[in-house]
């Protein structure tokens, strides 16, 4: 009999360890209270274009900054740095825990020990540095984790989970991240990510949804009401809705040992790119993800810009240069990064940022697409230009189409992995809102 494709056997392991997961996290959660939803705030380091998320850790507890990552595999941190908890335990090799985490091997810490960071008989896994692409052998570990819910429309009280895995990574790793980060906080398809522990230990429906922004923003597990601070619109009855699509074979360094494994990231299926309603030609077999995962199209928190595969970058940035000179906008020179720069005093306001052409992203049919437009496409690079957000990843870009953060901020993307859909907003300046006073407004 032919093996299972790797896909057949992410789904299948799923259903297993779906029951697995909740049995171990649902004992560790408070059970006195269930909350229908939780939160937790995310600002952007203006020096790194990082975006940051502060949860309680710990007995007792200590505030952590840790950098969000949408496609991250789970939560890492620095144990070598003044980890001082008496809940601390490592995850021993054979067991249930260390299952979910599809360990790299077990070890035996052979420094100064026992501490957190270093036991014997543990289960080791592979944490990397999405922002760098550094990686380091880490022991798996659980210990106390406390996060703000929401009760409906209103605010709730923190919550613990109890016994919330997690990684212990080198202070190496810290490398590259916003000053002050304790490590990195994963969103993924993977079964020990924040929503997946969040989902098994308050029964959640395996769905949550994030609201980035250039000042604050948040993101929700569970299912929140999305209503605007002044309660004149609920933003889920206005959502656009896409598959999202598994890459079968993960492109994280933390995954090389075993390339097999699906993606933990989150990929959307792009037709066709349209510049003010115009197509733009490019190779239809870059938008699909092939065998070998390369190609298509995913969502990032960690590259602050769009970044295309050189041949799509090259069509779209010269559709977006004659759009932009048939609406009498002056082309400049490059600036750093950015090689398509525009005279910034030529560029009107509106609501909903710069007035200038459109970037269109097709979905599934014609009657899909995700406008993506001012704001989200113009970045400011000094007091007298402004420049096209979207960079160029060369020939050999493993993924054709990385969305990036900045063309991500102030929409509200819900991703329902049990229906395995994305819900998609598009700007909400439109609406006259924004995931700032969003954020701010479910907080209070």
């Amino acid at each position: 009999m032919a093996a299972a494709s790797p896909i057949l056997q992410y789904f299948l392991l799923s259903i297993i360890t779906l029951n697995l997961i909740h049995m171990i996290s649902i004992s560790s959660a408070q059970t006195s209270f269930r909350p229908s939803a939780l939160l937790i705030p995310v600002t952007k380091d203006s020096s790194t274009n990082q975006y940051i998320t502060k949860l309680n850790q710990r007995t007792p507890l200590v505030p952590l900054n840790l950098v969000l990552d949408l496609g991250g595999k789970y939560l890492w941190l620095d144990c070598e740095t003044n980890y001082i908890s008496s809940t601390y335990r490592h995850v021993p090799c054979n067991s249930a825990q260390c299952s979910l985490a599809r360990p790299l091997s077990c070890v035996t810490c052979t420094g100064p020990s026992p501490r957190p960071g270093c036991n014997k008989n543990t289960c080791t896994v592979i944490p990397d540095n999405t922002v760098t692409g550094f990686i380091t052998s880490g022991e798996l570990a659980e210990d106390v984790l406390s996060v703000k819910s929401r009760n409906g429309s209103n605010p709730g009280r923190d919550v613990q989970v109890n016994r919330f895995i997690f990684t212990c990574g080198h202070p190496n790793l810290l490398e590259g991240l916003a000053k002050g980060a304790s490590g990195i906080a994963g969103l993924g398809r993977n079964r020990v990510s924040l929503q997946a522990q969040f989902a098994a230990a308050f029964s959640f429906h395996r769905k949550f949804a994030i609201c980035l922004s250039s000042q604050t923003g948040v993101v929700f597990f569970g299912d929140a009401p999305f209503v605007s601070p002044q309660g004149s619109l609920e933003i889920s009855g206005s959502l656009s809705y896409t598959p999202l699509l598994l890459n079968p074979v993960s492109a994280s360094n933390g995954f090389q040992l075993n390339p097999e494994r699906p993606s933990p990231e989150y990929f959307i299926g792009v037709r066709s790119i349209r510049i003010d309603g115009e197509t733009v030609p490019v190779n239809s077999s870059l938008l699909k993800i092939d065998s070998k995962g390369n190609g298509g199209t995913k969502i990032s928190t960690v590259n602050p810009y769009t970044v295309l595969e050189s041949s799509i970058f090259k069509a779209v940035t010269n559709a977006y240069v004659r759009a932009a000179t048939a609406r009498k906008i002056a082309r400049v020179e490059a600036v750093g990064e950015f090689e398509i720069c525009f005279k910034g005093s030529e560029l009107s306001g509106t609501r909903i940022g710069p007035d200038v052409p459109r970037v269109t992203l097709v979905l599934q049919s014609e009657d899909v697409s995700w406008d993506i437009v001012g704001f989200n496409l113009i970045v400011k690079a000094n007091e007298e230009t402004s420049c096209l957000g979207f960079l160029n990843g060369g020939l050999n870009s493993r993924t054709s189409i990385v969305i990036g953060g900045h063309q991500i901020e102030d929409n509200l993307l819900q991703f329902d992995l049990a229906s395995s859909r994305l819900g998609f907003s598009s700007t909400l300046l439109q609406s006259r809102t924004n995931c700032a006073a969003f954020a701010q407004g479910l907080a209070e």
